[in-house]
């Protein structure tokens, strides 16, 4: 996971596995060890290994992006379903700012000051860079005044009596994400103050002028690359049974459109923090052995969506024949009727049931990656939401208590959807604010 306690953590974590220019690795294999590693020597490899691939588009500064910081979608690409496709390239920076008080504005200064340079330097959308710049309820411990109403933003806590996660509670979260590895690192590296510019564009200030880079993480969204790397992954059983075009390690596709809020659902309605969202950011172990060892294909669809998704046959392959809409909202009521018949019952089915409003609007956008910090195969777990209540809700259903009320072949995790093969290491609650607002905001908004 790349964690420091400083500026000398930090370093080592970001030497690790430098990719060689004149290596084997294809050109989206070498850009994304360029990206898990990170640093000014993978972005030196990375410019001469891609110097042939076209210019990286700029920015036209804040005022040509979108308001809200998560607004994403538009620029995306979609696959043949509509479904909208992430990033490939994903790098996320836990900050915190010194002592114990308020920031002064000679921080805010720096830290707006970086983030507009972003934008002049990178156009907003895959081919240049996204981003966003999330605040922890710790960072607004910091001032006198509480934020308002109308977020929803407590401290993270346990969900379930068998998770331990460590909780994220640095001051600030930067999210970036790109298709390109040589964008990211130079964005990167502009941001922690080792390059004065990034794609042609001056950086009067550094983020890592205001605080330090605590945590480095790294993720990838690409069909094809889990089962790339499972050969070398701590908790992959070998042979490696990761389906070849797979976009997950455990298998199938994510993210279809219909399952999915949409980003005005999202966003804060009223208040200070108005078109804002909440994020959630959680970092899964996954536990490849038994997902694919004790489970067949059978069992691994009803586990993961539900047990009729089986029966009926509605999952082929990794699910693209799902198109744009994986149809679990039919089998919602089916949780205990199905824990008593099959004795398992499906994770997409538990945590639907929360995940739908009185006009089953779903609530949660999810936007999770795929890491191979630690040499591990694991998941980072963005969620955004009006509300941090409405993570929750779908997190503890997940937990699926009446399944194992229903019957003793459901238990706490076994047969339980996926609660036996993930380990939630770390969470996060955090506030994008919108756009104007994102350089270290006060709690009642004010500029």
């Amino acid at each position: 996971m790349s964690d420091s306690d400083g500026p000398g953590g930090r370093a080592r974590a970001r030497d690790r596995r430098v990719p060689d220019a004149d290596g084997g690795l294809s050109r989206r294999d070498f850009g994304r060890a360029a990206v898990a590693a990170g640093g000014a020597a993978a972005l030196s490899a990375c410019v001469e290994r891609l110097r042939p691939a076209e210019p990286i588009p700029t920015g036209d500064g804040a005022a040509a992006h979108p308001t809200g910081q998560h607004e994403w979608n538009e620029f995306l690409d979609a696959d043949d379903a509509g479904n909208d496709r992430l990033p490939r390239h994903h790098v996320f920076l836990y900050c915190s700012l010194p002592g114990d008080g308020p920031p002064d504005e000679d921080a805010r200064t720096a830290v707006g000051d970086a983030l507009d340079a972003l934008d002049d330097a990178f156009a907003w959308g895959p081919e240049g860079l996204l981003h966003s710049t999330a605040y922890s309820p710790a960072y607004f411990d910091r001032y006198d005044a509480s934020l308002p109403d109308s977020v929803d933003l407590p401290h993270p806590r346990t969900l379930a009596p068998f998770e331990t996660p460590t909780f994220d509670e640095q001051d600030l979260l930067v999210h970036l994400a790109s298709d390109r590895s040589d964008a990211i690192l130079a964005a990167e590296e502009a941001l922690t103050g080792e390059r004065d510019s990034a794609n042609e564009t001056q950086f009067r200030a550094a983020l890592t002028d205001a605080v330090t880079v605590d945590s480095r993480r790294t993720g990838f969204m690409e069909a094809g690359k889990p089962h790339e790397e499972g050969d070398d992954l701590s908790g992959v059983p070998q042979p490696n049974p990761i389906p070849e075009e797979s976009p997950l390690f455990m298998g199938f596709i994510a993210g279809l459109r219909a399952n999915q809020a949409s980003e005005s659902y999202v966003a804060i309605p009223d208040g200070p923090f108005a078109g804002g969202t909440t994020k959630v950011v959680s970092n899964w172990r996954q536990r490849l052995n038994d997902w694919y060892g004790e489970q067949d294909f059978d069992q691994r669809v009803m586990e993961m969506f539900s047990p009729a998704h089986s029966t009926q046959g509605l999952v082929e392959g990794v699910g693209e024949d799902l198109g744009d809409d994986s149809g679990i909202d039919e089998f919602l009521d089916d949780v205990v009727a199905d824990a008593k018949e099959h004795g398992r019952v499906g994770h997409a089915q538990k945590a639907a049931r929360a995940n739908r409003d009185e006009e089953g609007n779903v609530k949660l956008l999810r936007r999770h990656v795929e890491s191979t910090d630690d040499d591990e195969a694991s998941l980072h777990f963005p969620a955004l939401q009006r509300g941090i209540s409405d993570f929750e809700a779908v997190r503890e259903a997940m937990n699926g208590v009446d399944a194992t009320e229903a019957t003793p072949a459901v238990r706490q995790r076994v047969n339980n959807g996926i609660l036996e093969y993930i380990f939630v290491r770390r969470r996060g609650y955090f506030l994008v604010p919108p756009r104007e607002l994102r350089a270290l905001p006060r709690p009642d908004g004010s500029a």
